[in-house]
């Protein structure tokens, strides 16, 4: 079973088929953190050993025993008050003011099945799949009268524990939750390394490896969603530890807002590392009987490297937090509308973009911005969720009817988050944004943020949404939200504190709407570009656009960060025109075609003012992508180099029965008289032959794993050449 009790020991023990993670309930009733690595069997006592601490503090039912303090004793659910001086978990202020906690344990529960958590996303196990279990946890500080539930999921066959807790107001007066994370794992010994997913708009997700020290590294936002610069994803390594070797410790939150991770070694060289709610701009009060609940976090952990940690979380992502028909679905190649005509279009050059596109074997056509209202610009109309039938020449299901007789499917732009104050809905409810009485609001793409933490906005915004899509057969819906929160004032809140959280539940609710109502809807997450690219907004949208950066060499390092936690299938990847509107770059279209292959793919150009050899070129595109995404949305996904620290950046997609490996290689850094490069793949058969169908060339499966393949070193002119081997066993 995946879930044990020992009553001898008072350990819990949760397996999974190369993990073991376990804690024990100690003389205390304290809750301690015992082992999170390679799959074992028994009990483990790698507890500090007990000694006096100097001045470490004791809880006072220990007062005479200096050799025990939790400021070494690993723990699951470190609070404040209790003596240990690292970073807590959990931070509470009661009602007279004071702050403190001391949670003891009460009682424990097995359940068949994963658990779930309401209003939030969760991982989920799938139908059949018996061998998933929860623990239950129960905590309790009898002073306050606050109980916390600790859920930890385990999926053995994926090697992912997840974990959760629900903190209650079970006392008789007001409690104020100040601090709320959800995971921590105290490692007792070792030298580490953390990498985390920093970045900037245009520029999401590039690894920053650090070493752990005694420095506190923290990263987060307090922006209302998970962010360009920070990714609520933690990945803690052996100094030494690569793609393929060394222990792996990984955590991601399945959550879309604030949040809060946090990584440090203590004073006896311990290394703690935890991630949650954000505290920043937080303060949750509870009445008796109100709950909070702590969003998910999933952990995994790999002695083989970063490469099998991937591996396990793009499985966890792809099967267990993604849903709906799309979850397994090949997606559609889709063209977008705004690079080629951003506000400046009709219903006319719509249809006849999709003829074009058709033409081409496309098969979505996005209508992006500026469809509805009077939106000729981005300084006005978000909220009126109305089409402008003048622009577009007749109705919208007019559109989508000769869309559709086109032959293409038809989506849609909205940004249903957002209000400009050049609106009808703020001249009828100003209140419904979310700003500071009294003071000018600051605005983000001349526009205000909807305060989704009431009810009856997020029913607006709904019944908007329906509005929409009930004029035809939508497709696709590209969902974004182009703007940080920061004034944080609702006028439905009795505490502030408060808002930044309901704010998501308030999202979470209208997209679960949204999916129940419209099943066949694919849904595409946008913030932005990648500025709120996590597990949270996976549980609603199969797919997240990457980003707004399409510059191809820029997307190589945008999407081998996003690799190191989400999968291929969730990264919406497009090719653009050069010279690219970001960047200024030039690189060849078969590049950006290749680097776009890892993603979703799709085109956001003007068809129109394709040359006839360009127009065939994405004619093959387009036909050998259908021919590969089977691979690239189902198989397992290796990272070969890093474009950080080597000139070719290059990956490779295989099937998860090996008959096929699509290995990709970009050069992008060039210098004259070059040496030879090799490209070495992984996941092979061994002693298999493989076939390269494009060159017609054979391989030996063991020669390719240990010596590579040689990217050519023909001089020709141009930058950033790129190379596409398709491997099939022979």
């Amino acid at each position: 079973m995946p879930i044990s009790f020992d009553e001898r020991v008072r350990t819990l023990t949760l397996h999974t088929d190369a993990t073991t993670y376990q804690m024990q309930i100690d003389e205390l009733g304290y809750l301690l953190h015992l082992y999170y690595g390679r799959r074992t069997e028994g009990s483990l006592d790698y507890l500090p050993s007990r000694f006096d601490r100097g001045t470490s503090a004791a809880p006072h039912d220990k007062a005479d025993d200096r050799s025990y303090s939790l400021d070494f004793l690993p723990q699951e659910c470190p609070t404040q008050g209790t003596g240990d001086t690292r970073s807590p978990l959990l931070v509470v202020r009661d009602a007279t003011g004071a702050f403190g906690c001391d949670l003891r344990y009460v009682r424990h529960e097995l359940r068949g099945g994963k658990y779930g958590l309401e209003g939030l996303p969760a991982v989920y196990a799938s139908a059949g799949e018996d061998e998933a279990q929860t623990l239950s946890v129960t905590l309790r500080d009898e002073r306050l009268g606050l109980e916390v539930e600790l859920l930890y999921g385990v999926l053995p066959h994926i090697d992912v524990i997840c974990r959760a807790a629900r903190i209650t107001n079970a006392g008789t007066g007001r409690i104020v939750v100040e601090k709320a994370q959800t995971a921590c794992l105290d490692i007792v010994h070792g030298d580490f390394d953390l990498v985390s997913l920093p970045g900037r708009h245009g520029m999401e997700r590039t690894p920053v490896r650090t070493p752990v020290s005694q420095l506190s590294y923290v990263v987060g936002s307090a922006k209302g969603s998970s962010s360009h610069q920070q990714n609520p994803f933690l990945l803690l390594a052996d100094r030494d530890a690569t793609e393929v070797s060394g222990r792996c410790w990984a955590m991601s939150f399945v959550y879309s807002g604030s949040f809060k991770g946090e990584a440090a070694r203590d004073q006896y060289g311990q290394t703690r590392l935890q991630l949650g709610l954000s505290d920043e701009l937080f303060s949750y009060p509870l009445d008796p009987g109100e709950a909070l609940v702590a969003p998910e976090v999933i952990m995994t952990y790999s002695r083989e490297g970063l490469g099998r940690l991937s591996d396990n979380l793009h499985r966890c992502v792809r099967s267990h937090v993604c849903r709906g028909v799309w979850r397994d679905r090949l997606r559609p190649v889709l063209i977008n509308s705004w690079e080629a005509f951003y506000f400046d279009f009709d219903g006319d050059r719509l249809v006849e973009f999709a003829s074009l596109a058709k033409d081409m074997g496309i098969e979505l056509l996005v209508v992006d911005d500026g469809w509805f209202a009077n939106r000729h610009d981005d300084r006005r109309g978000l909220g009126d969720w109305v089409v402008n039938e003048a622009k577009l020449g007749g109705t919208l299901t007019q559109l989508i009817a000769a869309i559709n007789d086109v032959g293409l499917q038809f989506g849609i732009w909205m940004e249903p988050e957002m209000i400009s104050e050049d609106s009808d809905l703020y001249r009828a409810h100003p209140d419904w944004a979310l700003a500071i009485p009294g003071k000018d609001p600051v605005v983000g793409r001349n526009q205000l943020v909807l305060d989704l933490s009431r009810r009856e906005v997020c029913d607006n915004v709904f019944g908007q949404i329906c509005s929409v899509l009930d004029q035809g057969p939508v497709a696709y819906l590209k969902w974004d939200y182009n703007r940080l929160i920061t004034d944080i004032y609702s006028h439905a809140a009795s505490d502030q504190g408060t808002v930044l959280y309901d704010y998501v539940l308030g999202l979470y609710s209208i997209l679960e709407r949204v999916g129940e109502r419209y099943p066949e809807l694919l849904v595409e997450g946008c913030a932005g570009g990648g500025g709120r690219f996590d597990a949270g907004m996976l549980h609603y949208t199969p797919q997240i656009w990457c980003s707004d950066n399409t510059d191809a060499i820029d997307r190589l390092y945008i999407q081998y960060g996003t690799s190191l936690s989400y999968p291929c299938s969730a990264m919406g990847a497009h090719v653009s025109a050069c010279p690219n509107e970001h960047s200024g770059r030039m690189t060849p279209f078969s590049t950006r075609a290749i680097v776009a292959d890892a993603g979703t793919f799709g085109y956001e150009l003007d068809l129109k003012t394709l040359p006839p050899q360009a127009r065939e070129k994405v004619r093959e595109q387009v036909a050998w992508h259908k021919r590969i995404a089977p691979l690239v949305q189902r198989g397992r996904y290796h990272r070969l180099t890093s474009p950080l620290t080597d000139p070719v950046c290059a990956w490779e997609h295989v099937s998860d029965d090996r008959t096929q490996a699509l290995v990709s290689a970009v050069v992008h850094e060039l210098h004259g008289y070059g040496i030879a490069r090799y490209v070495v793949p992984r996941g092979l058969t061994p002693d298999a032959r493989y076939r390269d169908v494009i060159r017609g060339d054979v391989y030996e499966a063991n020669a390719l794993m240990e010596a590579g393949i040689p990217l050519p070193l023909a001089m020709k002119p141009g930058e950033y050449r790129s190379y596409t081997y398709l491997l099939e066993r022979v």
